[in-house]
């Protein structure tokens, strides 16, 4: 479908690569892929740092079972909800605008004008996410022997020299699929992005990213549906989706530690 146009009905006309290079000169589509890269590895770094922290924060830390649970529930609602919520906590009149009032602030910023709302979104993405990869890299490292960490408490090893030595090498191979994962998750958000303003119809095109793209060509609020061009991005994700899940698995690869 990618090699033709159509309309998404009647006969489709081949029009070879056409589709792929109108795509290439399209400033929304440029913008849209920036961001989707903004997505892939800006919030794909915060999310493991934070899960990282979490993880050593929460190691041996009293109720972290209950804990961990907390940070799990975003994950456990529909990305649709989350997003339609995100949005009304930063709303002019939301959560956020209303403790910030109350410290003082009488001129809260515009959180959803265009010169912040895709960081909101990022901020909202990584939140959502965040829970998923702290629970899973939280429970390889609950599989590490304990004994190993008392050998580095007697050798006078700091928690981060803990976290370096011990449990990183030892939950590697758990790393990398997580960033596997991350990897192919990053490229199909969709839904937190598109009812994140809750217009009811499409965002701000500064906040479109691959996926969002490709549905407005294929669905748009006005004009003719380009399923052709709307083929081509999601090919374009695919092949992506392909390169960074073999280029991460290059970078990761490590020799199996044995303990």
């Amino acid at each position: 479908m990618s090699f033709n146009e159509w309309a998404g009905a009647g006969p489709m006309t081949f029009a070879g690569f056409a589709n792929y290079a109108r795509m290439a000169s399209d400033p929304v589509f440029v913008t849209s892929f920036v961001n989707t890269m903004w997505t892939l590895f800006g919030v794909g770094a915060a999310v493991f740092v934070v899960s990282f922290a979490l993880t050593m924060l929460l190691q041996n830390m009293l109720g972290r079972k209950f804990i961990r649970l907390v940070i799990f529930f975003p994950s456990l609602v529909p990305g649709v909800v989350v997003g339609i919520l995100w949005g009304f906590l930063f709303n002019a009149d939301g959560l956020v605008n209303t403790v910030i009032g109350g410290l003082g602030v009488d001129d809260p910023p515009g959180w959803l004008s265009q010169e912040h709302m895709f960081k909101i979104i990022l901020l909202g993405i990584m939140w959502l996410h965040t829970g998923v990869y702290t629970v899973i890299l939280m429970a390889a490292a609950d599989r590490i022997p304990r004994d190993l960490y008392e050998a580095a408490d007697l050798a006078g090893a700091t928690p981060w020299q803990r976290f370096r030595y011990v449990t990183l090498p030892l939950m590697w191979d758990v790393v990398s699929v997580c960033i596997v994962l991350w990897c192919v998750q990053a490229l199909k958000i969709f839904e937190f992005i598109l009812v994140f303003t809750g217009t009811g119809g499409l965002p701000d095109r500064g906040v479109w990213n691959l996926a969002l793209f490709s549905y407005a060509e294929a669905f748009p609020t006005d004009g003719t549906p380009a399923f052709g061009m709307a083929a081509a991005t999601g090919m374009l994700i695919l092949v992506l989706a392909m390169v960074f899940t073999v280029l991460a698995r290059w970078v990761l690869r490590r020799d199996d530690v044995q303990y």
